[in-house]
């Protein structure tokens, strides 16, 4: 769970890149779950978006892995009318930003890359913490029988870093 302070930094992070790259049209940032976390998307679903990034992601992903190129880091994809961009952020998030197609996609990946890196330290720092509190409650409530389960890191997860 992140808390409001943490999306919140999460939204200063979305607006500030807008800033810096004024032909962005939207940004948003997600879960690789396909969940929202953050955006703003004026005119453009940001549900139906976050699945879709995360449909495409699985696609990277594999494909990165097939190639031997290793980990995801970055998707382009240019349309017509512009280009949507996705970005590793941390190990469970991902950016996606929508630009115009007069943008200059240096600026947007060097802007993305950036933007990626510190949404992923905030959700990633989030996430540990809402681990450790976890793992305070599990250790002051009454035992329970344990069984086994899969692991909650699914394959995307763990090779979706900003970390080199």
């Amino acid at each position: 769970m992140v808390s409001a302070q943490d999306l919140e930094a999460v939204l200063d992070e979305l607006r500030r890149l807008r800033t810096r790259v004024p032909q962005l049209t939207g940004a948003l940032a997600a879960g690789v779950d396909g969940l929202v976390v953050a955006h703003d998307t004026p005119g453009v679903d940001p549900e139906g978006l976050a699945a879709l990034t995360a449909a495409a992601l699985g696609v990277a992903v594999r494909v990165a892995d097939a190639t031997g190129n290793g980990g995801f880091r970055e998707l382009l994809v240019r349309g017509e009318d512009g280009y949507v961009a996705t970005y590793a952020a941390g190990r469970t998030a991902v950016l996606t930003l929508l630009a115009q197609d007069r943008v200059n996609v240096g600026r947007l990946h060097l802007e993305g890359r950036r933007a990626g890196a510190r949404v992923g330290e905030v959700l990633d720092a989030a996430e540990a913490a809402a681990g450790t509190t976890r793992a305070a409650t599990r250790t002051t409530s009454a035992p329970r029988t344990r069984t086994a389960r899969a692991p909650r890191t699914t394959t995307a997860e763990a090779r979706t870093a900003t970390d080199s």
